[in-house]
């Protein structure tokens, strides 16, 4: 090892160099060696890929990132694609970690600009679509190379078919199936370069987990999201008509494209099962049959493994077993995750919606038209509907009931709303009109019904699972509401409903996917179906597709979901009144607080208060925003299932959210019991979510009420001692002083009896006034003595006697003097009070 690494040293020597040396742009002011083709024949043992290997690695450990780069740069232009496709694997392993996650890598989805802007920029510019990297995959791809990819790694549905010797549906896979060599462990993909670098690059999304510390990162800044953007921009382009030209080396010629998959009939497929075993993988040629598929195969097999590794995760057999309660989950999506597919349905919108607008009916198509115009045509629908469709199924059914759902609820917005990222912006006067949905979106709506239909309901649910009196919640519910409300979109989902319901004349049947012919296979435009005009037709092959054959269907605008809408109405009403409720109590309370209290030593509120909401911290802005969410909402709800006010009005009342006569909360809903009353599930809903709560208040002994957070627990048991033993000693004289009719006995009455103690009477809801209650006599009590607050005052009160030069014992006897004509003069209004009520 010593001896290689002096001949590396050698190789690197300033005078092995007789070309001038080349900087790249994105690395200013960095010197970087030059490797030139003498060096390479006067060191044969450095054109082995096994030491150019070795090599690296050991940089990798001992260079700082910058210089790493520098020099993969520069081995990346001057070795031959024989020597760099065996460090290929482990730099791409390098740089996106491995697959079951150990190594990290560069950890691009938490590197960002603002953090570390040297390595960010180095990184990026690396790994740009025109970059070193991307050259180094071109490079490969002229010569035909084939990396192997485990099966094991792959998403659990494509996994579980290919082990099961069943070729998956996508033409990701097709003739790429290697079966392991006698003794071999495993199932192996055979993938070109290009399709093993983006399968590294989109499963590091879900198999790298976040380090310590980067919970916080905000996701739209890291290098991981922005290099997702870039590479559907470049691959997917929304302007212009041919792809970017391919990038190549400085006066080689251009690589070629990858060799696609060689035209595959229908018919080699059949109607009866072929296994695996008996369809061995075949060698790709280097041509393929349609040469105008070389213009976009790298845009198909973008896509392809972006929806393969980020969204198949579920199939319609899976997706129907974890119905069951007791099933588990086989993956869970991050909210990271679900930010990313979002960019990926947005970009795909406006790569779509970029067809000339000859080009988008289907009637026009001819052989004329570009492959990347028909590929725009066919994206959405024919690669990413049925496996975006299970994967929001999954999210609505098994996501937290927290506001972290926001994700996923904006990524489903965007895929029903692609009319927002459409080139055209139409000059309308009104705000109304602006908003209106065009009849040219009938056609998505109507082919994507159970994406609004059906998702809609699930959402639904969901939203009279939560608390809408938090801010959050109420936004969600908002946002459904807006976007469904918008002019037209409800009549679209009406047309496309009524469609689906028409008696059906000829509907094929549904065939298990084992015994159809898969959607296309090697490249979809040797397999573009004749355009489908009947529109009854296309969107009951849509919902059977998604749903099965047998599946039954509620429509949206049915009686069952429209009861409940009207629930949902009733709890957005509920949750206005509570968020008023809950300022009123915040701002009464906070009022009343003597000033005392904003040094901790006031008495807390023992008898109860509504249950803890995010409103209570962040204040009145946070109810305003919430009352403003929840009106508009049901404003648009009102709009899309013409709820009346007479509705709303009768919805209210039933609820029983109407005040009493004076003007406090009803107790929750309960009924009578054999043991008193017992609550409902509304009541308990009630109680849960803040809206009702019956009021609690001690009514034992004074004396034995748990210690309380601002008194002196020893001190309180100390002053109970000595009080209960001078009510024990001179209980008597007590008794016989009070029963006294003068001023003397009032007096005493007004400090050894508790005040009003005659009056009070039980307030449980089961027998209110009919327990009898034990007669207490006279008695003293110092258990004031023990709070922080009579403490305080106390050392208050020396404090500002010693100012002005007032002694501890004369202080002490102007309290008792000031305590005493402040006693003489409650006892007075007392007795006149009840001389009054007599």
């Amino acid at each position: 090892m010593t001896t290689f690494r002096r001949r590396v040293a050698e190789w690197r020597s300033p005078s092995l160099r007789r070309a001038t040396l080349w900087v790249p742009q994105w690395f200013p002011k960095v010197a970087v060696f030059n490797v030139p083709q003498e060096a390479a024949m006067a060191f044969p043992h450095l054109q082995q890929p096994s030491f150019l290997l070795a090599s690296l690695k050991a940089d990798s450990v001992n260079k700082p990132f910058a210089q790493r780069c520098q020099d993969l740069v520069k081995v990346i232009e001057d070795f031959p694609a024989k020597e760099l496709h065996a460090i290929f694997p482990w730099l791409v392993e390098s740089i996106f970690g491995s697959l079951d996650g150990v190594l990290v890598g560069w950890n691009l989805r938490c590197l960002q600009g603002r953090v570390s802007p040297v390595e960010y920029s180095i990184a990026m510019e690396f790994l740009d679509p025109g970059g070193p990297m991307m050259k180094l995959v071109y490079k490969l791809q002229a010569e035909d190379y084939k990396f192997d990819f485990p099966v094991s790694y792959l998403p659990g549905p494509v996994k579980a078919s290919i082990q099961e010797r069943v070729l998956p549906d996508s033409p990701l896979y097709h003739n790429k199936v290697q079966f392991p060599a006698t003794g071999g462990l495993g199932l192996n993909l055979a993938l070109n370069p290009f399709e093993y670098y983006m399968f590294f690059f989109a499963l590091s999304l879900i198999t790298q987990k976040p380090l310590p510390g980067t919970l916080h990162i905000r996701t739209s800044d890291c290098a991981y999201f922005i290099l997702v953007d870039r590479y559907l921009s470049w691959f997917l382009p929304t302007e212009g008509s041919v792809l970017p030209a391919l990038s190549s080396s400085p006066g080689g010629p251009n690589p070629s494209p990858a060799p696609r998959t060689p035209t595959m009939p229908f018919a080699s497929y059949g109607l009866h099962h072929t296994s695996l075993l008996k369809r061995h993988i075949s060698h790709q040629t280097s041509v393929n049959a349609d040469p105008a598929s070389h213009e976009i195969w790298r845009s198909e097999t973008l896509l392809q493994v972006f929806v393969e590794m980020w969204l198949h995760h579920y199939s319609l057999e899976m997706y129907q077993k974890l119905q069951s309660p007791h099933a588990k989950e086989s993956f869970t999506p991050t909210e990271e995750h679900v930010l990313v597919v979002r960019l990926l349905l947005k970009h795909l919108h406006a790569f779509s919606n970029s067809l000339k607008p000859e080009q988008v009916s289907p009637s026009t198509h001819s052989h004329a038209t570009s492959p990347l115009e028909e590929f725009k045509r066919a994206a959405v629908p024919r690669f990413v509907q049925q496996k975006l469709y299970l994967f929001l199924q999954h999210c609505f059914g098994h996501w937290p009931l927290d506001a972290s759902f926001r994700a996923v609820l904006e990524m489903w917005l965007s895929y029903l709303q692609p009319w927002r990222y459409a080139p055209e912006k139409q000059a309308q006067s009104s705000d109304c009109q602006a908003r209106c949905v065009s009849e040219r979106w009938a056609p998505f709506v109507q082919e994507n019904l159970l994406m609004y239909t059906k998702l809609f309901v699930g959402f639904l649910s969901r939203a009279l699972r939560t608390d809408l009196v938090s801010p959050k919640n109420a936004l969600m519910v908002f946002r459904v509401a807006k976007v469904f409300a918008q002019p037209n979109l409800a009549e679209m989902i009406q047309k496309g409903e009524q469609l689906f319901l028409e008696p059906e004349l000829v509907i094929p049947h549904r065939q298990h996917r084992l015994f159809t012919a898969p959607t296309f296979t090697g490249s979809f435009l040797s397999s573009w179906p004749p355009a489908v005009t009947d529109a009854s037709f296309k969107v009951k092959s849509h919902v059977y597709s998604l749903e099965g054959q047998d599946c039954k269907y509620t429509p949206m605008f049915g009686p069952e979901v429209r009861t409940l809408v009207l629930r949902l109405a009733q709890l957005i009403t509920q949750a206005k009144q509570t968020a008023k409720s809950i300022s009123d109590q915040c701002g009464e309370s906070t009022a009343g607080r003597p000033f005392l209290s904003w040094l901790g030593f006031c008495s807390t509120d023992t008898n109860g208060s509504y249950a803890a909401n995010d409103l209570d911290e962040m204040g009145q802005d946070s109810v305003r925003k919430t009352d403003e969410y929840l009106e508009k909402a049901l404003e648009y709800l009102c709009q899309m299932f013409r709820l009346s006010e007479a509705q709303l009005t009768q919805l209210t009342l039933a609820l029983g959210t109407t005040q009493d006569e004076n003007g406090k909360k009803q107790l929750p809903d309960c009924v009578v019991g054999e043991d008193g009353l017992v609550l409902t599930p509304l009541g308990r809903y009630q109680i849960i979510n803040g809206l009702r709560r019956f009021d609690i208040e001690y009514q034992g002994d004074s004396e034995l009420q748990p210690i309380r957070s601002y008194e002196i627990a020893s001190l309180v048991r100390v002053l109970f001692r000595l009080s209960s033993a001078i009510n024990r000693r001179f209980a008597g004289p007590m008794a016989a002083l009070c029963s006294r009719a003068d001023f003397l006995g009032s007096f005493c009455r007004y400090h050894l009896t508790e005040p009003g103690l005659a009056d009070r009477h039980l307030l449980s809801p089961v027998a209110r006034g009919c327990a009898a209650r034990r007669p207490r006599g006279p008695r003293l009590s110092l258990r004031f003595l023990g709070s922080y607050r009579t403490l305080l005052s106390l050392l208050l009160a020396f404090f500002v006697a010693s100012l002005f030069c007032i002694g501890p014992l004369p202080c002490a006897l102007l309290l008792v003097l000031g305590y005493l004509l402040y006693a003489v003069a409650m006892t007075l209004l007392t007795e006149r009070s009840k001389l009054h009520h007599l």
